[in-house]
């Protein structure tokens, strides 16, 4: 059986083994990932469905589907998926406008952004992220050589970037839609886009954050019934978390986020110990997930999850650094920063470092369609391993 097993996994030809410490790595933060799920769920999942163990068993078996589809992505040679560059594009844009198709659509609150098929809950653009990245990475080895050219670099990308951009911002899915344009800016950076077209984009960016923020603070109604900006409430509960006026209120899940943290001290109080779960904190099983996992292992022990985190950026680093080529680059550090950046939105929002954007945390957080995608980018990632210019050179020596 051990024998079957190393034989699934071994190279292919003109391949060398895989990034192993990547691979435990990855294993270790989904084990990690199902026990705080478990224990950061058990109350509400209860309550909601009668079964304590409702959204473990769901984010189980979305883990075995997106192993399968890890493997299989990590055992075809990632040059084979350039030539269906324009294809992911279109594939892209098609998911995104799903959302709009009545019978389809599915909400969450204010955002649009999941679709209903066979009665399953699908989000689009997590898997729009993962053909985007595709599309965008092959553009670049194409393109690489002309990337100075204003007609031939930024504005074509800017405008490749836009309509997907907007499509999300329609959703609308805020949080995505920043991942997808910080990533999208640093796979530029790195295929050799010009440092000061990069720079010029970023400060309009900032320019635009600003009159977004000046917009959404104005007293005006989202709705008829006088509700809140709640796009401005998250700039505010970021300035003051502890106003009177709305912790109770549009601050309500930073404050019980706060209040988590806060409790778990050094060692925390306990695994499955948390009283913020009890219908304290909303959505700990989702976006809320990690202050949960603060109140009951304490700050001791997210600094190893931080680290372990930190540890798969670190390798994936290596590998996009040592890709064979140009294509396996731009993919490899895509991945990575998309996971780092997806990471430190989540957690930056949790502990109130920036305004809540409401992504998941990669590897922990429920959602079936997030993990599914994350283990789909992480397969791309293992194959390029297996051909980076390292090993490649060992090989040639024997």
């Amino acid at each position: 059986m051990i024998q079957k097993i190393k034989k699934w996994f071994a190279p292919l030809k003109g391949e060398h083994e895989p990034d192993k410490k990547l691979i435990v790595a990855l294993a270790a933060i989904l084990l990690f990932g199902l026990v705080m799920l478990s224990s950061a769920s058990s109350v509400v999942s209860y309550l909601k469905n009668n079964n304590s163990y409702y959204y473990f068993d769901h984010q189980l078996l979305a883990i075995i589907v997106g192993a399968g589809a890890c493997y299989l992505i990590s055992r075809v040679d990632y040059h084979r998926w350039q030539k269906f560059a324009l294809f992911f594009l279109f594939c892209a844009i098609f998911l995104l406008v799903l959302v709009f198709v009545p019978g389809l659509r599915n909400g969450y609150g204010s955002a649009r952004s999941w679709i209903v098929i066979f009665g399953q809950s699908i989000q689009p653009s997590e898997l729009a992220k993962l053909a985007f990245l595709f599309y965008l990475s092959a553009w670049l080895e194409v393109k690489k050589n002309q990337l100075n050219d204003y007609t031939q670099g930024i504005i074509p990308f800017l405008m490749i970037l836009g309509v997907i951009g907007f499509l999300m911002y329609l959703q609308p899915d805020l949080g995505t839609l920043l991942i997808l344009v910080s990533t999208s800016i640093a796979v530029f950076f790195v295929g050799g886009g010009n440092f000061k077209h990069i720079l010029l984009v970023c400060l309009l960016g900032l320019v635009a954050v600003f009159l977004f923020y000046q917009v959404s603070s104005r007293p005006a109604a989202d709705d008829a019934n006088g509700k809140e900006n709640y796009k401005a409430s998250r700039f505010q509960c970021l300035l003051h978390p502890d106003d009177p006026k709305t912790r109770l209120g549009e601050c309500y899940q930073i404050e019980q986020s706060l209040i988590a943290v806060g409790s778990g001290g050094i060692f925390g109080r306990g695994l499955g110990n948390s009283r913020q779960k009890f219908n304290y904190l909303p959505e700990v099983y989702g976006d809320a997930i990690f202050p949960i996992i603060s109140e009951e292992i304490g700050f001791v022990f997210d600094v190893g999850f931080l680290c372990l985190l930190f540890f798969i950026f670190y390798r994936g680093y290596l590998i996009a650094k040592k890709a064979p080529d140009g294509f396996g680059r731009n993919l490899a550090i895509g991945v990575v920063f998309w996971m780092f950046i997806q990471s430190f939105f989540n957690i930056g929002g949790m502990i109130n470092l920036i305004p809540m954007t409401g992504v998941p945390l990669p590897f922990v957080s429920y959602g079936g369609t997030a993990m599914i995608s994350m283990l789909m980018a992480m397969g791309l990632l293992i194959n390029i391993s297996k051909q980076t210019r390292e090993g490649l050179r060992v090989r040639n020596r024997q």
